[in-house]
């Protein structure tokens, strides 16, 4: 992956576009190892280019042959080679063997449909110069990044936030909605962002704008799950198992294709195990480099795990062991890359983990990510199972509760994150007065946030897991989490789970395959049992954690405290600054905790959402 800027405006564009060059800077992480660029009179393209494939000849932008077509792409296009060899056969020349360049040319073909025919991960945008017509598009999952906004006769896109606001025209403001997402759900969902009138593309969308028009947004890809009450075909579980490792081996092969060296992130856990499995078993005698984050605390800590993989697979392993002092070190750069406040402190150990392996030479590494999702892994699959799907009272509060459920869900009997009712009670006490009356509909489940016909008539676990899907991974795991976290060292990740055939292929999966009684992933265990340990295959899920809040505060960190000092509180104007210190009381005791994931720690949304102030220079509302 890469990093990719620009914009369109009906105003003449200067030559030298010097704003253009400022939006490359600000993501030169992204891509280090070469700038590109496209300029005319109403278009300006801007490349930061990590040299993953055919490093010599693959820079960017990419033309058709006539240079109709100006195009970018970040990211892998792993069907390339089948969509190269079509596009020859039909008369189109090729410059380069870099996978990116079928992108103009597949534009030339089937136009803006184009984008159903690719396979990979990739943010992706062209400009037609005989129609005067601007596409852009995200991958199916969300793995890479795309934003843009429109400031009435400019449109300004990029791989990352911080690009945009370099651009003069665009305006710094926060979107309260958008930290409403975050201290609500598990992070931001798109479209939605912290910077009023920044849009992240959904994934599976594509962004069309005319110059001179307004950008419209058009879905190419969702995942469709079978009603529960329709009648599907029933298959073998052995016929499930072996389909099923038939795919996840081609995932696993496809994204190995790389000119340069590929790693794996190794958690100790079942998915990415499985993963490193099918790497050594498809690549026999290579040397694979390994890379895991641990903790000084044995309760934090995989690190035993990690190890017994590492031997199993004979990696050169690589052991990052994240202290306490270095969250608090770590934050401001975190924030800085996520754009976005946080509810935990992990992603501080994530980019811990890409700084070791940029360190070691490394550029792309392979991952787990994506199972829980789709096979049921996550504690609340279970928690389905056990609740059989009843309401658990009548009273009002609970009323209410299903009215909302019902409402933003499609289920009044679903439940998510925690009582959302309840909650929304917390966050007004949370936020500033002055907010409030400012911004009345700040509760983000006000808000349309998915599209609930795709959640009529499913089954709770396919329900549950089309949901997170929208919630939890695209936005939150692959992108502060993940993307984010990954590039801020240039390094790309690459998620095996998160292939199309393959998650399309587990949707028809019946749900009692996934989620067992009680056991989650019930059919990638057993698949998994030929593959890597049985102590691996069958222990508890160990749900990623790091310090909190409250080891923040009983390290007495200056940053810390002077970012939760009452009188920066109060100018700010976003928090109640009594609310504010009630909880740093109460974190601040001796022995206290918070019970992740089913506790919420607010302390760090708090000192994380002022750290986003102060890194991008956001407007304070204090009166």
């Amino acid at each position: 992956m890469c990093g990719l800027c620009g914009f369109i405006s009906t105003k003449a564009i200067p030559a030298e576009a010097p704003e253009l060059r400022s939006m490359q800077n600000a993501i030169q992480h992204r891509g280090p190892d070469f700038f590109g660029s496209h300029v005319e009179e109403h278009v300006a393209f801007g490349f930061a280019r990590l040299a993953i494939n055919d490093p010599a000849g693959g820079q960017q932008p990419m033309y058709s042959e006539d240079g109709r077509v100006v195009a970018m792409t970040t990211g892998e296009i792993y069907n390339h080679r089948d969509l190269r060899r079509q596009l020859t056969a039909r008369g189109h020349v090729f410059k380069t063997g870099c996978d990116t360049e079928v992108v103009p040319h597949l534009y030339e073909e089937y136009g803006s449909d184009f984008v159903r025919r690719l396979d990979g991960q990739f943010a992706l945008v062209l400009y037609d110069r005989r129609e005067r017509l601007f596409l852009g598009a995200r991958d199916h999952f969300g793995v890479t990044p795309l934003f843009y906004t429109s400031t009435g006769d400019t449109l300004v896109f990029a791989s990352e936030i911080k690009a945009i606001l370099q651009h003069p025209a665009v305006e710094r403001e926060v979107d309260p909605v958008g930290l409403d997402q975050v201290l609500t759900l598990p992070g931001l969902v798109s479209p939605r962002t912290m910077f009023r009138g920044v849009r992240s593309v959904p994934p599976g969308t594509t962004v069309l704008c005319r110059l001179g028009e307004q950008p419209r947004e058009e879905k190419y890809w969702d995942l469709v799950y079978p009603r529960a009450d329709e009648p599907v075909e029933r298959h073998s579980e052995r016929y499930y198992a072996e389909r099923l490792e038939e795919l996840l081996v081609r995932s696993v092969e496809k994204r190995l294709l790389s000119d340069v060296g590929v790693g794996l992130y190794l958690s100790g856990g079942l998915d990415s195990s499985l993963v490193g499995a099918i790497m050594r078993r498809l690549m026999p005698e290579a040397d694979i480099p390994s890379f895991s984050a641990a903790f000084p605390e044995r309760e934090l800590s995989e690190a035993d795990h990690q190890r017994t993989m590492s031997r199993a697979l004979r990696t050169e392993h690589h052991e990052r062991f994240i202290h306490g002092d270095e969250i608090s070190e770590r934050l401001r750069q975190v924030i800085r890359h996520t754009e976005c406040p946080l509810k935990e402190s992990f992603d501080a150990a994530a980019m811990a983990l890409s700084e070791t392996v940029h360190d070691n030479g490394v550029k792309v590494v392979l991952t787990g990510q994506g199972a829980d999702e789709f096979f049921g892994g996550y504690i609340g699959y279970r928690f389905d199972q056990v609740r059989g799907g009843q309401v658990t009272g009548f009273g009002p509060d609970e009323l209410r509760e299903a009215e909302l459920r019902a409402r933003v869900w499609g289920d009044e009997n679903f439940f998510y994150e925690g009582d959302d009712v309840a909650f929304r009670a917390t966050k007004r006490a949370l936020y500033a007065d002055g907010l409030l009356e400012d911004v009345p509909d700040i509760d983000c489940l006000e808000h349309p946030l998915l599209d609930r016909e795709r959640l009529a008539g499913l089954h709770p676990l396919h329900r549950r897991s089309y949901i997170d899907l929208k919630v939890r991974l695209a936005d939150h795991l692959l992108g502060d989490h993940g993307d984010r976290m990954a590039f801020a060292n240039s390094v790309e990740s690459r998620h095996p789970f998160l292939d199309r055939e393959l998650v399309e292929f587990v949707a028809s999966v019946p749900p009692d395959l996934k989620v067992r009684g009680l056991e989650e992933k019930y059919l990638l265990k057993q698949v998994a049992r030929d593959w890597i340990p049985a102590s691996i295959v069958d222990r508890e899920k160990f749900g990623f954690t790091a310090p909190g809040s409250p080891y923040l505060l009983r390290q007495q960190d200056e940053l810390v405290e002077s970012l939760l000092d009452p009188v920066r509180i109060k100018a700010d104007g976003y928090f109640d600054p009594g609310a504010v210190a009630r909880l740093v009381e109460e974190y601040s005791r001796p022995g206290f905790r918070i019970n992740v994931p089913f506790e919420k720690d607010l302390l760090m949304t708090v000192i994380t959402f002022n750290l986003l102030l102060d890194e991008y220079d956001l407007p304070r509302r204090g009166r």
